[in-house]
């Protein structure tokens, strides 16, 4: 199963020191090799961003930086992980890197998670039972 892990830390405006890279890609390296990691990016400052809501059929845009915000998205990693309790082991051997700041971990809906519909009928008792496993989550 895949799961998205989306870091949030407190911006520093600075790049990264050399052994803070070099120990990153080592972990990205091993992840990647063994499978565990199947996408990772960081994101540039949040300076160079913006937000866009919409909220009752009105979109906002805000440009960064974002100063009320006292962590911004730094990164994303998608995991392929045997259960969510292994999602969060990958995520805890990130943050040993990382350092402060915290992940939130979601599992991606798949096409296998919706099934073959073929028919309304399907379809109907399909959407009751996905409800049914993620109300019970």
């Amino acid at each position: 199963m895949r799961f998205l892990s989306i870091y949030k830390g407190v911006e520093s405006n600075r790049p990264p020191s050399q052994d803070l890279v070099e120990r990153m890609n080592t972990l990205i390296e091993s992840s990647m090799k063994s499978g565990e990691l199947v996408a990772t990016e960081g994101c540039l400052p949040s300076a160079l961003g913006a937000r866009v809501r919409s909220d009752g059929g009105r979109v906002t845009v805000i440009d960064g930086p974002f100063a009320e915000s006292k962590e911004v998205v730094g990164g994303f990693a998608i995991l392929e992980a045997k259960s969510k309790d292994d999602a969060i082991r990958m995520v805890r051997e990130f943050l040993a890197v990382a350092g402060d700041g915290e992940c939130e971990i979601r599992q991606i809906y798949s096409a296998s998670d919706a099934g073959t519909c073929t028919s309304p009928t399907d379809a109907r008792a399909q959407h009751e039972e996905l409800t049914r496993r993620f109300s019970h989550s």
